[in-house]
């Protein structure tokens, strides 16, 4: 038994220079496995101690908490003085629907992976991956606008106070450009310790919009006649009550920003503690601490998000939640200047604009997370995108541009933010439906599929109001799609065998070879019959002049899901028809031989020849059944794996074709 690894290049006798040292440093951590990278999403090291799931909550908050700085004043834009009452349906998607959606996403996905895993699993094969790939689109989206918005509302906080110096009015881009670039520098450099700094943040903000949010609704509650006077401009505007709920429910999907925590509670699951009887397969602890994260997240932001809408709403002026007003973007901040002077203003803006960038971090972590998690598996990712600095640069860059398109306006940004947060809801939904359908539970089924409907219903309200959002998103998933098969290509001819293992009965027909070569002749294995193995022997002696008392080992493989990459290879002996056959099954043909035939070099010691027929029909045709099916130009393809991987002529496995 042995672990299959490509043999490494010879070093080169050139001496290094700046720019090899850049590329070391930039590739730094490459063989570093997909999902532990440092930020608040990363999966955590063997020896890293999990803390509780209040902690742990704290960094679903730098994301889901941080909305407050925005969602009171959009909710206000978008619904004038109906917010409250948009504000309340909000919630009540976000308790009955979003809430248990992802309880059962926490217990059937408790590795962090999330719904889209979840989705992957009941959709083999491409259709899978294609749809996979399609939602990594989506959740891009979310975490790139999550980034971009956040770091254009922080500017805008700074901007607005008081003591803020002039020469900062009217370069929003500017300062938002730089505060991206402030992230980038921080995953250049290294980002630890996210917990400890989310659980200070989001405790700081809390208690300080808790301050806020508390003196607003006295303030509403002890002077009555603004509650008489807001209500009656209310129903003045709409008299009848359903009319109120018709508007609020067309108005909700410009709300949904509110939503934007769930998926990032699931990505931060294996930082939870767990109980110790916990294991990896059914960690009942973690998932139970997962659920009283989501839920008591949940209630939190619940509760801020009626209140502040309610205070906001009746307290603000219209006019100051325009382009341009002093409460867009940033109602609270507004209060909290208003109500206690520019010094705690100020106070409060600092602790924004750090949660708001914090958030954006988060962001970055989650899609540095993300991408390796699963295109690097597909074979859709360059090599580089195993490093954490080239992914970090190309989502800064990213971030430049969207920045730039949309002039760091929070406004702009929220049909695009709201479009990828939906699109990754629905799916959940959609995912513990059809789970729910799956383990024949029909009342859990039917439940989730009116959730599914709801959030179907608001994503595609969004997109008919808000197009840019699916246009964003649109461009991710051509780039992704482009990217990733670009990739697949490129790695085609890469040996993709993580372990190679040999059960008895196969070392047993080796160990008759104790001589060598070890001769096998590939056979396809759609015909199993004693005259096929008959015949492909008498060719294969016939064209190669092979002894007739050469011990000979027919080998098949047998092709199950051609669009998986990288897996391990368990190699079978068995005997048909008196023949000793070695049957592996796997993803491909071409690369799996290749990597047969060095792992047996490796060890036994002796040199492997490998027997084929040419492969008839149109070569180009061939190698696209190689690249989509795992079949096709079989023999020239081995051929070119094995050349690839091993560099020394004289130590490469034999490849004869006649």
């Amino acid at each position: 038994m042995s672990t299959l690894m490509r043999p490494p290049a010879e070093p080169s006798p050139r001496r290094r220079n700046r720019r090899s040292s850049f590329r070391q440093w930039l590739l730094e951590g490459m063989p570093e496995s997909a999902g532990k990278r440092q930020g608040p999403h990363g999966v955590p090291h063997e020896d890293h101690k999990p803390s509780s799931w209040w902690r742990v909550m704290c960094l679903t908050g730098v994301d889901y908490f941080s909305t407050l700085g925005y969602q009171p004043a959009i909710a206000a834009l978008a619904a004038g003085l109906l917010a409250p009452l948009a504000t309340i349906i909000l919630v009540v998607v976000t308790l009955a629907g979003a809430l248990p959606v992802y309880r059962r996403v926490a217990r059937e996905s408790h590795r962090g992976e999330g719904s889209i895993a979840m989705l992957e699993r009941l959709m083999p094969r491409w259709t899978g991956k294609l749809f996979v790939l399609a939602l990594l689109g989506f959740a891009a989206t979310d975490f790139m606008i999550t980034m971009t918005l956040s770091a254009a509302d922080a500017s805008a906080h700074l901007i607005e106070n008081p003591f803020a110096p002039a020469a900062l009015h009217g370069q929003q881009i500017t300062i938002t450009l730089v505060l991206i670039a402030a992230l980038g520098i921080v995953f250049l450099r290294g980002f630890k310790e996210a917990i400890n700094v989310a659980v200070v943040l989001v405790g700081i903000y809390l208690a300080l919009n808790a301050v806020v949010v508390g003196t607003a609704v006295v303030r509403v509650l002890t002077e009555g006649a603004m509650v008489t006077d807001w209500w009656g401009a209310l129903t003045t505007q709409h008299s009848n009550p359903l009319i109120m709920v018709g508007i609020a429910l067309i108005v909700f999907p410009k709300l949904a920003l509110g939503l934007s925590g769930f998926e990032t509670g699931v990505a931060v699951m294996p930082q939870v503690k767990g109980d110790p009887s916990d294991t990896e397969e059914n960690p009942t602890g973690r998932i139970r601490g997962t659920h009283h994260l989501l839920t008591t997240a949940a209630l939190i932001m619940s509760a801020f998000l009626i209140t502040s809408s309610f205070a906001t709403t009746i307290l603000i002026p219209a006019a100051e939640f325009e382009d341009g007003g002093k409460a867009n973007g940033r109602a609270l901040a507004y209060l909290a200047h208003q109500f206690f002077g520019d010094g705690f203003g100020t106070v409060y803006d600092v602790s924004t604009i750090a949660i708001l960038w914090f958030a954006g971090a988060s962001a970055m972590a989650g899609l540095l997370n993300l991408v390796p998690r699963y295109l690097p598996r597909y074979g859709m990712a360059p090599t580089w995108a195993r490093a954490v600095r080239p992914l970090v640069l190309v989502f800064t860059a990213i971030g430049f541009l969207i920045t730039w398109i949309f002039e760091a306006s929070v406004d702009a940004q929220g049909g695009a933010y709201a479009t990828g947060v939906l699109v990754l809801m629905t799916s959940a939904a959609v995912a513990v439906t059809l789970s729910a359908r799956h383990k024949k539970q029909k009342a859990q089924m039917w439940a989730f599929g009116i959730v599914s409907a709801v959030f179907v219903y608001t994503t595609v309200a969004n997109v008919v109001e808000r197009p840019d959002g699916i246009r964003i998103a649109a461009l991710f998933i051509v780039g992704i799609l482009v990217v990733s098969f670009a990739s697949r290509v490129g790695r085609s001819f890469e040996l993709r065998a993580t372990h190679v293992r040999l059960d008895e009965q196969a070392l047993e027909f080796l160990a008759d070879t104790d001589q060598g070569p070890i001769r096998l002749i590939a056979h396809e294995p759609k015909r199993l019959d004693s005259d096929r193995y008959r015949s492909k022997l008498e060719h294969a002696r016939a064209a190669n002049h092979l002894p007739e008392d050469a011990d000979i080992l027919f080998i098949e493989v047998v092709v199950d899901d051609s669009s998986e990459f990288e897996q391990e290879l368990d190699i079978h002996g068995v005997k048909r028809h008196g023949f000793k056959v070695l049957e592996v099954h796997s993803s491909n043909v071409p690369n799996t031989l290749a990597a047969i035939l060095l792992h047996l070099r490796n060890v036994t010691g002796l040199m492997p020849h490998i027997y084929f027929r040419w492969t008839e029909g149109n070569p180009v045709a061939n190698l696209t059944k190689f690249l989509f099916f795992g079949e096709g130009e079989i023999a020239p393809v081995t051929r070119e794996v094995l050349r690839e991987a091993e560099p020394d002529i004289t130590e490469r496995p034999w490849v004869h074709v006649g």
